[in-house]
């Protein structure tokens, strides 16, 4: 697993509907233990769980461990500070580096889409 020191460096999120635990470790670079207590610590944070308890996690998953990770390992939150940063509704949380890789995701998928057609 390569180092990213920021999430501009992550890997692109590619199109699929749901990632498994693995694959989203992969994205963001953390390990699946930290994502399973990340999901007991941040409420926004709900994978659809399926046969056996499998966990399947959406885009929006993945964006949100992103500004989950950035919160905490570039930002220097706490837990329950990037908690309570999570659930501040008068701040919006995407406009860290987050919201600049979410952007360029969708401008490349729109962009593959356009050519197309």
């Amino acid at each position: 697993m390569l180092e990213a020191k920021n999430n501009d460096e992550l890997p692109e999120i590619p199109p699929k509907r749901y990632f498994t635990i693995g694959e989203v470790g992969e994205l963001c670079l953390v390990k699946p233990h930290v994502l399973r207590y990340w999901e007991a610590e941040f409420p926004q944070l709900k994978p659809v769980k399926r046969r056996g308890n499998r966990r399947y996690y959406q885009r929006g998953d993945v964006i949100l461990i992103r500004q989950i990770k950035s919160l905490l390992y570039e930002q220097g939150y706490t837990i329950g500070g990037a908690r309570l940063k999570m659930n501040d509704k008068s701040e919006p949380v995407a406009v860290s580096a987050v919201s600049d890789v979410a952007l360029k995701t969708i401008i490349n998928e729109l962009e593959a889409v356009i050519a197309t057609l």
